[in-house]
């Protein structure tokens, strides 16, 4: 007898966080994710920007909240919001981040100080208050949106404290699905490649940046938005029940050379 066909990929009523969700591919991953049928709680600092991105896609279906991932008190306050709101925690979207292109004799030690703050510090918060959510609950997914430049180095633009940062991301999100791994909460990670997005502007609006671009990617262009839809949803929902730990590319091929 044939077994019955269910959804995979499905996400109806699942309560979802997504930080940096005011822009780029946060507000994206908004879309997406309220698509598929989730209550999402959108999650930044630019409260206005999260304001109008509910109005957009229907009140019911998106909770702005304003928050610094460098807070604590504000992290976990969203965090049990959230759970208030959507009745549980399924999913966190681990996205706000913050960059800047600086040699290193440019690149102060406060600068490089900052970009760990948010990028991994932040990061690392977020994951700690909803990871432990889940595990009361009994399970839920976490999503790290890492980079490629935390699996190889930034060549010809440089990016110390961006790239430090993102490669911390990627072996904490080793470390925090090891310890959780048997508490059914399940930690991976997307690592894009050139996404235009309000970090990337500056590279995506000059022909240098982008015959970089095209030159520096084996499929000869940057990502679309839509484009992280499908590794985001797998990772979020039940088609990757049995994965864990792992750091998706999705990146034209950058780094498989």
């Amino acid at each position: 007898m044939a077994e019955p066909q269910t959804d995979l990929f499905d996400l109806a009523g699942r309560g979802v966080i997504v930080t940096g969700a005011s822009s780029g591919l946060g507000r994206r991953f908004v879309r997406c994710l309220a698509g598929r049928g989730a209550r999402v709680v959108a999650a930044a600092r630019r409260t206005r920007d999260l304001e109008e991105l509910a109005r957009e896609l229907g009140e019911d279906r998106v909770l702005p909240v304003t928050a610094d991932v460098t807070v604590e008190a504000e992290v976990r306050e969203l965090v049990d919001r959230a759970q208030a709101w959507a009745g549980r925690l399924d999913v966190l979207v681990n996205n706000a981040g913050a960059t800047h292109v600086k040699t290193v004799a440019e690149e102060t030690t406060d600068d490089f100080r900052r970009l760990l703050e948010v990028n991994l510090v932040g990061l690392y918060t977020c994951a700690r208050y909803a990871g432990l959510a889940m595990v009361e609950q009994g399970g839920g997914s976490i999503v790290n949106i890492a980079s490629a430049l935390g699996l190889v180095g930034s060549k010809r633009i440089p990016h110390a404290g961006y790239c430090a940062s993102k490669a911390g991301a990627v072996n904490l999100t080793r470390e925090l699905a090891s310890q959780w791994a048997r508490e059914g909460v399940r930690v991976n990670a997307i690592a894009p490649g050139y996404f235009e997005s309000e970090m990337s502007q500056e590279l995506f609006s000059t022909d240098q940046g982008r015959a970089y671009i095209r030159r520096t990617i084996p499929m000869g262009r940057g990502g679309r938005a839509e484009e992280l839809d499908g590794a985001l949803v797998y990772l979020a929902s039940d088609a990757s029940t049995y994965v864990t730990g792992s750091t998706l590319s999705v990146d034209g091929g950058w780094t498989a050379v």
